[in-house]
């Protein structure tokens, strides 16, 4: 698939959290960010700011980590939290992202690891490219792939989307 963009292309950026904290008796869900997830998140921040068309909407889990990922960031665009993004995977991200208002033009999924990398490479169709190769190696904390989305978010399916950056702000 082409990576160029269309006038009715769309933009979707898969983020994972910030490194995380692990303190005594805190369970998965509720861990927090460490300092270092902080200053990860806001630089990836700042490089969509610099970097990507602006943020239209995000879809975040609910997850402490998430959250304090998508506030480090500075990513103020409006936000819908969703438990089913905790543990999931393409098929229950790619579900989410189908009930994204047809005007964002630019969608945000703050997630974790495995769903986001293994949603990237199903969306672009599991490429031998450099960034599909990246991110087979590993998808650190903080990492974002971006794709081009030639379609509406509700016709959205494995292969459908072309992989156009891997970053990982350190």
């Amino acid at each position: 698939m082409a990576t160029h963009k269309t006038p009715h292309s769309r933009t979707l950026i898969l983020m994972r959290h910030g490194k995380s904290a692990y303190p005594a008796g805190v369970a998965d869900h509720d861990r927090p960010l460490a300092p270092r997830g902080r200053r990860q998140a806001a630089m990836a921040g700042d490089w969509l700011r610099a970097m990507q068309p602006p943020v239209d909407a995000v879809l975040c889990s609910t997850s402490v980590r998430t959250c304090d990922t998508l506030a480090a960031a500075g990513v103020t665009a409006p936000t819908t939290f969703s438990e089913a993004l905790y543990g999931a995977y393409p098929a229950q991200v790619v579900a989410e992202i189908a009930e994204t208002d047809v005007s964002v033009r630019t969608l945000l999924v703050v997630g974790h690891d495995p769903g986001m990398p293994t949603t990237a490479l199903d969306l672009a169709g599991n490429p031998d490219t450099g960034d599909a190769v990246a991110i087979r190696e590993k998808f650190p904390t903080s990492a974002l792939a971006v794709l081009t989305v030639p379609c509406s978010w509700a016709e959205l399916t494995s292969s459908s989307a072309s992989l156009t950056t891997f970053h990982v702000p350190r």
